[in-house]
């Protein structure tokens, strides 16, 4: 946003004497002394940790506010100007600014442009040999830390290959999304080889210049910040990335993610990909990114009514291409036998869990049959009545009449999503289907679901996971999200800033809510896990 409030609180002198000693991401907060999350007051160049972890750059912009208590006249209100400072601070890790008055990320600058002259310096004091000397230190006393060498005996590669992400204010959510994605490499690889969006020159230097047509907006990009974002996270190091670029333009062209409650995850994945559709085809400063063609493999006409669904201008994107699928729904009148057929494209499918499963039992009792994946998916596709309240329209019959229903999948996309809905409304609040549904880690077989299996590529039905979303807790508006992913071989577990590695027995534990598998390629090991 555009803070009004830079020109009277951002008036500092750089001066390299003021500014704490080394590298600015491993400042001390002046309070606590934790070296977590700094930030710098621009009125007066005070550190303080951020809100997620002690609150005192917060706290420290209170006090300034409750300093006068009282007084009256022309000498108060000259302590009030005084005192209506330390509005503004910045992260020392990503240089992003916020103002407290505003509650919000700031990104213009004063008349004499402070604020682009403050992250210069900071850059150049995290660039300086001496810090540089430090973080090469630190990263060799974490690499013989206990915990790195049990790692190194075990044959398991440092945990800081993959990178945390900051937690900005129950952002899970998205940081749980993130961390998935990333983890998919033909998408992830794809923003990643993206070139970097030009800044522009004049009075609005150190601002980039972005196009998105994801709602008008000519300010943000959410593109180039996924990018950024990805690219970041692929570095690997022993510091967390703090998204909140990211953040901003979520916030900018989504305005049901605005705030710092909690959000749900699939939701939020949902809009993220609708958008960046969207985004791609607009195109960025006028110029179109590299246009994936429409998949030559279509078998029918089903195919040509996904694209006029979701390709727009005859052309996909990286995200129809990697995630989009079809559905064929057939529906039958049981009263004339007139059958109905339409295609819907997908990007992922949302798979109930069967009620059967659902009953939880005390604990004197003996534990029912396991839920699969497998259940899900049979639910999903099995043929079942529709009710009196989706009675079918017969056009034969000329009015509604009783039908059956019944799902097959007509194209399986590269990366197959699958979302279990563990969320179920009742006549006063949403409750949470706890139900574990046991997954396969490889070789899920999809070909019992396809409309015509016979024309399916060998092996192109079979999936292996890559990606896991959790969700902890008992509600949606509540609770936390965490993730777990699959890199060069090894699973990870993402939680926020932490990043831990682990193992396949713990991954398949885990109470999935959204499920990433990625197509099986010729190269892949022709494994199948016997988990259903």
């Amino acid at each position: 946003m555009e803070c009004p409030h830079l020109n009277s609180n951002v008036c500092i002198t750089i001066d390299s004497s003021s500014f704490p000693h080394g590298s600015p991401s491993s400042w001390c907060c002046s309070v606590c002394r934790s070296n977590k999350s700094p930030w710098v007051c621009l009125t007066c160049l005070n550190v303080h940790c951020g809100r997620y972890v002690n609150a005192h750059a917060k706290q420290h912009y209170e006090d300034s506010q409750s300093q006068v208590t009282g007084g009256a006249g022309q000498k108060r209100c000259e302590e009030q100007e005084k005192n209506a400072q330390h509005l503004v601070c910045m992260d020392c890790s990503s240089y992003s600014l916020f103002c407290y008055r505003c509650d919000d990320f700031v990104v213009n600058d004063t008349k004499l442009g402070h604020v682009q002259k403050v992250r210069e310096h900071l850059r150049s004091l995290d660039n300086s040999p001496l810090a540089v000397d430090r973080r090469t230190k630190r990263k060799l006393l974490e690499s013989n830390s206990p915990t790195s060498k049990l790692l190194k005996d075990n044959g398991g590669a440092s945990a800081l290959s993959a990178m945390g992400l900051r937690n900005l204010g129950n952002t899970c959510f998205m940081n749980a999304i993130l961390q998935s994605l990333s983890n998919i490499q033909q998408f992830s690889c794809y923003f990643m080889e993206l070139p970097a969006v030009a800044l522009r020159s004049g009075k609005t230097a150190g601002r980039r210049m972005y196009h998105t047509r994801s709602q008008g907006d000519t300010s943000v990009s959410l593109v180039e910040e996924l990018r950024k974002t990805l690219c970041y996270l692929w570095q690997g190091g022993p510091t967390a990335f703090s998204p909140d670029s990211l953040f901003y333009v979520v916030w900018k062209i989504m305005p049901s993610f605005r705030g710092y409650q909690q959000q749900d995850a699939h939701e939020f994945m949902r809009y993220l990909l609708d958008h960046l559709h969207r985004e791609l085809q607009g195109g960025l400063n006028g110029a179109k990114h590299p246009a994936l063609p429409v998949p030559p493999d279509s078998p029918n006409s089903a195919t040509v009514c996904f694209i006029a669904c979701l390709f727009r201008n005859g052309s996909s994107t990286v995200v129809t291409s990697i995630f989009g699928g079809v559905l064929q729904n057939e529906v039958n009148c049981l009263i004339c036998g007139t059958e109905s057929r339409k295609f819907d494209p997908f990007l992922d499918l949302s798979l109930d869990i069967p009620s059967q499963f659902r009953h939880k039992r005390a604990k004197d009792q003996e534990p029912g049959p396991t839920c699969t994946l497998r259940d899900c998916l049979c639910s999903f596709t099995d043929l079942e009545e529709l009710d009196q309240a989706e009675l079918y329209m017969c056009h034969r019959c000329k009015k509604r009449q009783k039908s059956t229903k019944k799902f097959w999948v007509q194209k399986l996309p590269k990366v197959l999503c699958l979302h279990l809905k563990r969320f179920h409304w009742t006549s006063y609040l949403r409750n949470k289907v706890t139900t574990y549904v046991e997954f396969p880690l490889r070789g899920l077989d999809m070909r019992g679901y396809l409309l015509q299996p016979e024309e399916a590529l060998p092996d192109r039905w079979l999936y292996d996971l890559v990606a896991v979303v959790v969700h902890h807790g008992s509600g949606v508006g509540s609770g936390h999200y965490t993730a777990y992913g699959k890199r060069e071989g090894r699973w990870y577990h993402f939680n926020d800033s932490t990043v831990t590695l682990t193992e396949e027995e713990t991954v398949v534990k885990a109470k999935a809510y959204i499920l990433f598998y990625t197509e099986r390629s010729d190269k892949t090991t022709p494994e199948t896990d016997t988990r259903r």
